[in-house]
């Protein structure tokens, strides 16, 4: 499973950030492990320099073998909020999608 990150112009992008974010993305997600190919994370600040309520962007999109990307998105007031939520929403369609999968 390969993962990665990425940051817009107003989100600092480090190291510590990115092992971070992989290491909750392989632990929260690791039951589908070898169902997925790819993840990639996008983290945007939408308001820029301003301030604003819920301003933060999370995308996650995750590419598994034989299917259509899957993507989710969350906004909060910091991007580990809504990193979070975004993984948890991920989560729950993959667990939902899957096991649709299996039912078939």
């Amino acid at each position: 499973m390969k993962i990665q990150i990425n940051t817009d112009k107003n989100i600092e992008g480090h190291e510590r950030l990115e092992a971070y974010f992989s290491a909750e993305l392989e632990k929260v997600l690791a039951r589908f492990e070898d169902k997925i190919t790819r993840l990639e994370v996008h983290l945007g600040d939408e308001n820029s320099d301003k301030t604003g309520l819920n301003d933060k962007r999370c995308l996650i999109e995750v590419r598994a073998a034989n299917m259509q990307p899957i993507v989710v998105t969350n906004h909060a007031d910091t991007t580990e909020k809504a990193f979070q939520g975004s993984l948890e929403k991920m989560k729950k369609v993959l667990g939902t999608t899957f096991d649709k999968m299996k039912a078939h």
